[in-house]
């Protein structure tokens, strides 16, 4: 849906669908960090028990304990041995929750600490891990419950347009910090 939306004419967007893995997230994450060297990747996740669009604000690296579409748990629960625990996006959460609030969109958008020590999480510390923390996960309810592909698609336009945003006058103030 996103894809049809598209986002402002100067971003490139490249939509990815990434498998429920941890060995495919552990090759896949780096490699298109490499390929694309992108200001910002934004993770969609479905989760069953959202009820709202839920923005997430870090990844964990240990208690990785389910077992993926192959079957496989890493041995060590872990995303990167010897990485921290946790990593928090560099976008503030809080503030692109506000904003995109403001606009008034018929979906419920919240804040989160925890995406679940699932594929989700995992895939969202190995991109913040990878990225120095220039990465973002979004979960969504199942479609139709309660929001159709639309509304979705209309928020993650307006959610991603806001991180953007976001991004762009943070780096505008260290820059301008740098200068002085």
């Amino acid at each position: 849906e996103l894809e049809k939306l598209g986002l402002r004419e100067d971003v490139d967007l490249h939509v990815y669908e990434v498998p429920v893995e941890y060995q495919t997230v552990q090759r896949l994450i780096p490699a298109l960090w490499k390929k694309h060297s992108p200001q910002l990747v934004v993770h969609v996740g479905v989760s069953g028990m959202a009820t709202t669009v839920t923005l997430e604000k870090c990844g964990h690296n240990v208690g990785y304990k389910g077992l993926d579409n192959c079957r496989f748990c890493p041995g060590s629960q872990c995303c990167v041995e010897g990485g921290p625990e946790c990593i928090d996006s560099i976008i503030d959460m809080d503030t692109v929750c506000k904003r995109v609030s403001a606009l008034g969109l018929d979906v419920t958008v919240t804040i989160s600490k925890d995406a679940g020590r699932y594929l989700c999480d995992f895939t969202y510390y190995t991109s913040l891990y990878q990225s120095r923390g220039r990465s973002a996960f979004v979960h969504v309810p199942p479609l139709g419950k309660p929001y159709s592909a639309e509304q979705l698609g209309r928020a993650l336009q307006a959610i991603i347009e806001e991180m953007l945003d976001v991004l762009e006058h943070s780096e505008d103030k260290i820059n301008c910090q740098h200068e002085h």
